[in-house]
């Protein structure tokens, strides 16, 4: 899970609570917030929509974009592409409204596939990590994961307590273990990776 970020990204969700997105937040190396996020950490260099919810006090740091096409996320995500910025943490994405946190949580993927963006999601009980074909993941022994299926068509696992296959419904992918200090996933295709901060 340790990985150095160039941007961390923080929408008006749920604000983190747990040690790993706060001490995210805390070391941000440049913090965008979205919208009215801005109230929560008025020590973003940026912020970034359409300025509805942004007090005066921060316009002199809005970028305002009015288009309805993306939403806020999307909207910075793209700011931070123009910096250069494409190793990018997500906090405050989930944790509200559902619909919000099931767009914000797929739009973590289109980042990945059309934008190339090494994108991490960070919420106050794990991570959501995109990825494509063969890759090893960092964990504990006893860590929760979860695989959610982006259009491979061959799937498998080793170091997880029950094998992956190529799920065709997100819930065949959840409810998994790590048996030890890695675990690899072998894929013809995309997959979203779900892992909890703390161990069963």
């Amino acid at each position: 899970m340790e990985k150095t970020f160039d941007a961390v990204i923080i929408a008006n969700g749920a604000f983190p609570t747990h040690a790993v997105p706060l001490n995210i937040l805390h070391d941000a190396a440049h913090l965008i917030a979205c919208d009215g996020a801005i109230k929560r950490v008025p020590q973003a260099d940026i912020v970034i929509g359409d300025g509805d919810s942004v007090p005066v006090a921060f316009h002199h740091r809005l970028i305002q974009i009015d288009e309805q096409e993306d939403n806020d996320l999307t909207k910075a995500t793209r700011y931070c592409l123009a910096q250069g910025w494409k190793r990018i943490a997500y906090l405050g994405c989930t944790g509200k409204r559902e619909d919000h946190t099931l767009g914000n949580i797929s739009l973590l993927m289109r980042y990945y596939r059309e934008m190339n963006i090494e994108g991490i999601m960070f919420t106050n009980h794990g991570s959501f990590t995109p990825a494509k074909g063969d890759h090893t993941f960092s964990s504990l022994k006893g860590q929760q994961v979860s695989i959610f299926n982006f259009g491979s068509h061959q799937l498998t696992s080793t170091g997880l307590r029950w094998d992956a296959y190529n799920f065709s419904e997100w819930w065949q992918g959840t409810l998994n273990e790590s048996l030890g200090d890695s675990f690899s996933l072998q894929a013809d295709g995309y997959y979203l990776v779900y892992q909890t901060y703390d161990i069963k």
